[in-house]
């Protein structure tokens, strides 16, 4: 029997979707070439912040448990989220105070900065890194909601092997 799937967890799947193949396409400058790479990086930023708004009050219940009753997973991912972010924002701004595209195109001009540069491969390096862990720890949920989407059959959950299922059940009293 196949569940039908929320519009929450569509719109999370689909702007996921997307944020994953802009980021894709926002690491390879020489690929999309400097003006995409720093627009779609522009719009990157926004679809990060609608996906912050869309899990706003998760993030504030486990930030308010994170030292109290929440499970390790996700504290996990709290960290994995506050490292993208943190990631993402260096990426952002540095990506704006090294734009030869973008800022130029509004009169401002800040020139290259071997530091802001150096800054900008290095959160990114920390954030495609970050993000594999935390694809890792999303993926059952990546696979089966593709999968829910694109209207592929569920498989079913194998049974419990014999000698896990508890014998007390089955006990029969003798007299």
């Amino acid at each position: 029997m196949r569940q039908k799937l929320s519009s929450r967890t569509i719109i999370n799947f689909v702007l996921d979707s997307i944020i994953f193949l802009a980021f894709l396409a926002t690491t390879a400058p020489r690929l999309t070439g400097l003006a995409i790479h720093e627009w779609l990086s522009i719009a990157f930023g926004a679809a990060i912040i609608t996906h912050l708004l869309l899990h706003w009050n998760w993030i504030v219940q486990v930030a308010r448990r994170f030292f109290g009753k929440v499970t390790w997973a996700s504290r996990v991912n709290y960290l994995l989220n506050t490292v993208l972010f943190i990631s993402l924002t260096v990426i952002i701004f540095t990506g704006l105070m090294i734009s030869e595209v973008a800022l130029p195109l509004f009169g401002i001009r800040l020139g290259r900065n071997a530091l802001w540069l150096l800054l900008h491969r290095e959160a990114t390096d920390v954030m495609v890194l970050t993000l594999g862990l935390h694809m890792a720890l999303h993926w059952r949920w990546i696979v089966n909601t593709t999968g829910r989407v694109l209207g592929f059959p569920s498989r079913p959950r194998p049974a419990a092997p014999a000698a896990l299922v508890s014998s007390s059940s089955t006990t029969e009293v003798s007299s």
